[in-house]
């Protein structure tokens, strides 16, 4: 793809509320705006600000022969695109995926922009529409369409951390960026530290687990996954393969992932919010600023109680009674065993498919086999713990963290709103009968040994450390009219020492590849009593997923943390390309993924004990064609993002083969095990170093 294609989108995806006829990249990337493209306010002195802007752009103050000559852009003069539909979410109001009237909004643009016949027309299109409609809205949906179009593939998306910082980050640091950037010149200047815990105090319980849902990895993993997976949009980009399993189980090892966080901490289990009508303990402040109209999120006070949400400038009206009534009607379907179309064909739910069904129908979405019936669960739980405060819209307040993807994570009641919407999906599950000897054995493959140790010399057995690291970011494209150049911030965040999983497996037959799954369960509550089997299996998490190629006789297999099917790189995580030229596959779908830096759990400076499982299972019934290699493209982190344009690569259900109940005589891990010799146990510690290191 030629350069300035990748310009002409370069600019358009920074600094989200400074107009366009700005200079962009330093300076370095200046639009010659067509008359049309400026907004009322700036058509009228449209020429005067060309003038100025494109001389201040081709040589900024201060600068050297050696600066690079700045890149124009010209945009072509096309008609006028029909975007008055996404000018009912105000340009300086707030966007919500949770709201149903927006989903369908960011659904209709990202299909504008898909149905551009080429790159260079989705580029002036989204360049007319950029200074018109609001910024996370107009973000969202073009992010999307630039994920799903075969012809912009070469454009880098930065993540939404760079674009809209306001959404990760403690707002005291805005003012300090500012000054370090007005006062300061590039080489100077010096990074502003964001506060480890800057919510609560620790008198707060809650706050003990601040490290892991105020975690800037954390959100931005949540948001990139339903950039990836939309709910509403053109069939295409909706439709992917086992979309609703993949909503069931990312949000179901998210949930455990942070139960197991609890139980290190001293806390007790999430009580699911089963029960819309009594009060919610929990507060929230969630310190966070709405840069587009300088006012924050709402904080949730003490026993608040949801109230029905009727907000018509908003397009929302959820009904707890029907919402109720909705999810009384799904819980029948699942006793059943079958859902019922609107033409009332009924599709059963007791097969392999069901979970996808179902997943479907909990989140709300364009393939929902009956919306009408079943209405939206999930988002409509969001909307009404979002508004809570102001549900009538008396005080004109906006939603709180819980109506946008990337804060939702931050608020404690997210994990008991999520805690039952999984006990949705469990109650689905447990109508299966466990997984007996046929799907679970595999025949010649026997694992004599399973350990851990420290990528290091010297390294230790079966004892995992973590730490705090302190890391840097630069949020120079996402603050709107601040100085040029880079702006970083340090931010602290949870760490672990690199490790590798080291196997052994006796295999008597020919060559052949089997599936290892690798998962990791807490032993013990924050009590310290021990957990049974069906608990630990519904709190184990997914560590890693890969296949091996086994020979006969002795195989010895060794395994590196960084390469978990789970996680993506920090630097993906993290990745900031508004700056750059540099475009390929890995920095859009592939910024799907959980952060590695969060892969293990904290753990304690005592110690806690976690059962490490391992299985090889048959290739055979796990496999679908064609094979994909992890090692290509973006297939590293399919366990909860699936694989771009294809088929997930595993045919077993997901969480498989802790996903089902078992047998009343199995009682732990070892009794688990004990029947196959290609499964293994071992006990696990992880040790928490309360220090700091610097990332190098």
């Amino acid at each position: 793809m030629a350069t300035n294609i990748r310009d002409k989108f370069r600019g358009l995806l920074q600094h989200p509320y400074e107009p366009l006829f700005l200079p962009k990249s330093d300076g370095q990337l200046f639009y010659d705006l067509p008359e049309k493209f400026f907004t009322d306010r700036y058509r009228p002195i449209g020429q005067n600000l060309i003038n100025r802007f494109s001389a201040a752009a081709a040589a900024p103050a201060g600068t050297s022969a050696d600066t690079p000559t700045m890149n124009r852009v010209s945009l072509n003069n096309i008609p006028d695109p029909d975007i008055k539909f996404a000018e009912a979410v105000p340009r300086r109001g707030a966007f919500s995926l949770f709201n149903p009237e927006h989903r369908v909004i960011a659904g209709r643009l990202i299909k504008l922009f898909l149905d551009q016949p080429d790159a260079d027309t989705l580029g002036d299109v989204a360049a007319y529409a950029r200074d018109r409609l609001n910024g996370p809205l107009f973000q969202y949906a073009l992010a999307s369409a630039l994920l799903h179009r075969s012809d912009t593939s070469d454009v880098p998306v930065p993540a939404f951390l760079h674009l809209f910082p306001d959404q990760f980050i403690d707002p005291a640091a805005f003012p300090q960026i500012r000054e370090e950037g007005r006062a300061v010149l590039q080489p100077n200047r010096m990074s502003i530290d964001i506060p480890l815990n800057y919510t609560a105090s620790d008198r707060v319980t809650e706050q003990r687990l601040a490290y892991f849902r105020e975690d800037i990895g954390v959100n931005l993993h949540h948001w990139h996954w339903h950039l990836v997976y939309p709910a509403e949009g053109p069939e295409r980009i909706v439709r992917k393969d086992r979309r609703g399993e993949l909503f069931y189980y990312m949000h179901q090892q998210m949930i455990a992932r942070y139960q197991v966080e609890r139980y290190s901490q001293g806390l007790g289990r999430v009580t699911p919010l089963d029960n819309l009508r009594t009060p919610i303990p929990e507060p929230y402040y969630p310190k966070i600023l709405r840069s587009a109209n300088n006012r924050t999120y709402p904080a949730r006070y003490a026993n608040m109680t949801l109230e029905d949400v009727i907000r018509p400038n908003d397009g929302l009206r959820v009904i707890i009674s029907e919402v109720e009534r909705q999810l009384q009607r799904i819980i029948a379907a699942i006793d059943e065993g079958v859902v019922v179309a609107p033409s009332g064909q009924r599709t059963q739910l007791d097969n392999f498919r069901g979970i996808d069904i179902l997943g479907n129908i909990v989140e709300s979405s364009t393939i929902s086999v009956n919306r009408q019936l079943y209405g939206d669960t999930h988002n409509s739980g969001h909307v009404l713990l979002s508004l809570l405060h102001d549900p009538r819209e008396d005080f004109l307040e906006s939603f709180g963290v819980m109506g946008d993807v990337t804060t939702a994570m931050r608020d404690p009641v997210f994990y008991r709103w999520h805690s039952f919407v999984d006990s949705i999906f469990q109650r689905h599950k447990q109508r299966f009968a466990p997984y007996g000897p046929a799907e679970l054995r595999n025949p010649g493959v026997n694992l004599l040994s399973l350990e851990t140790e420290l990528d290091r010399r010297d390294s230790v057995k079966n004892t995992l450390l973590t730490f705090w690291q302190r890391s840097q970011f630069d949020l120079g494209a996402g603050i709107d009219f601040g100085a040029e150049g880079s702006v970083f911030v340090t931010f602290t965040h949870l760490q672990h020492a690199a490790f590798n999983y080291r196997l052994q497996v006796a295999y008597s037959g020919t060559a052949k590849p089997a599936t290892l799954r690798i998962f990791l369960a807490p032993k013990r509550n924050e009590r310290g009593q021990s957990l049974t089997f069906e608990e630990q299996r519904r709190l184990a998490i997914e560590m890693d997923t890969f296949r091996v190629n086994l020979t006969p006789g002795i195989n010895n297999i060794i395994r590196r943390s960084a390469n978990s099917s789970v996680t993506i790189p920090y630097e993906r995580t993290f990745r900031n390309v508004a700056n750059t030229n540099i475009g390929d596959a890995n920095f859009r779908f592939c910024g799907c993924g959980w952060p590695s830096h969060m892969l293990v759990p904290k753990g304690d400076q005592f110690g806690v004990e976690y059962d490490l499982f391992a299985m090889l299972s048959d290739h055979e019934q796990d496999r679908v064609n064609p094979l994909f290699d992890e090692r290509t493209d973006c297939n590293d982190a399919h366990s909860f993002c699936g694989l771009r344009d294809r088929t997930y690569p595993d045919a077993r259900n997901m969480g498989f083969p802790l996903d089902r109940r078992v047998a009343n005589t199995v009682r732990s891990f070892q009794d688990f095990v004990a029947p196959y010799q290609n499964m293994r146990v071992a006990t696990i510690t992880i040790r928490f170093t309360n220090t700091v290191v610097e990332r190098t």
